[in-house]
């Protein structure tokens, strides 16, 4: 595995880095909570990094989660990852782009915070959950919405029972320490997306968008004994994809195939 790793590309680096990203990221938000009680999603933590560590951390956190983002684009446009032609492997792979268009905004995000500059941008959950619920069938919309995230968590939860996450890391990784940091962290996941799709669903029957939001409002909604337990989840997510970011298998595009496609057509 070592010597694989050695000779990557850099698409494939760049894709290890946004592990590590995601894996800080998950960390800071969770210490926050556990040493200060302060909730942040994945943009307010973005913001308190860049204060206290400037202009360099905040390249890093661009470059990584830019890797990230393309990398799990890739695989929804070729498969790498998920397969190529069962439902399953669709699945996946829509899965798959919606995550990596995820994390191409939340760059942008971090390019913004690093140049200092206010651009607009479209607003955040609060915000689009109000705008959905002033439309005609904008109850049906957010609700949906909550259905689809409420299936997202379901799929962390299996994920942690499962340990399906495990198929993916070289056998070198394959030990308890590892299994129990993602059944853990991806069960802490699935309970944060399961409270972002309870606060849309009740948004969507009270039609007030109030309480509706991300990471931080799905926190502050599990404030009590519950806090703390999910935010040490959180971490040791973090920890986790620490550990994928050396030991994950990471196939890069079959360009060889693309190219040839192209010169084919070119011809």
């Amino acid at each position: 595995m070592a010597a694989d790793v050695a000779h990557e590309s850099n698409f494939q680096w760049l894709a290890r880095l946004g592990f590590v990203t995601r894996g800080l990221l998950y960390i800071v938000i969770a210490w926050l909570v556990i040493a200060t009680g302060r909730t942040e999603g994945l943009t307010g933590v973005m913001e308190y990094l860049s204060r206290g560590f400037g202009r360099g951390l905040m390249i890093f956190l661009v470059a990584g989660m830019s890797g990230y983002g393309l990398w799990r684009l890739s695989d929804a446009a070729f498969g790498m990852d998920s397969g190529r032609h069962h439902p399953r492997a669709w699945r996946q792979r829509a899965v798959a782009g919606f995550s990596g268009a995820i994390y191409l905004y939340l760059a942008y995000k971090a390019l913004r915070i690093m140049l200092g500059r206010n651009l607009p941008l479209a607003g955040g959950a609060h915000e689009n959950a109000a705008t959905a619920l002033h439309l005609p069938a904008g109850e049906l919309a957010v609700g949906i919405a909550a259905a689809v995230l409420a299936g997202a968590g379901l799929v962390q939860l299996w994920k942690a029972v499962s340990c399906s996450f495990l198929e993916n890391l070289d056998e070198a990784a394959q030990r308890p320490f590892t299994k129990w940091l993602g059944r853990i962290g991806y069960a802490a996941r699935g309970i944060i997306f399961l409270t972002i799709a309870w606060l849309l669903a009740r948004a969507a029957v009270d039609h007030d968008a109030a309480g509706v939001g991300g990471l931080e409002q799905a926190l502050d909604a599990l404030r009590g004994p519950l806090e703390i337990p999910i935010a040490a989840g959180l971490a040791l997510f973090g920890v986790y994809s620490l550990v994928e970011a050396r030991f994950r298998t990471i196939r890069k595009p079959p360009t060889g195939h693309i190219k040839r496609k192209v010169e084919e057509k070119l011809a």
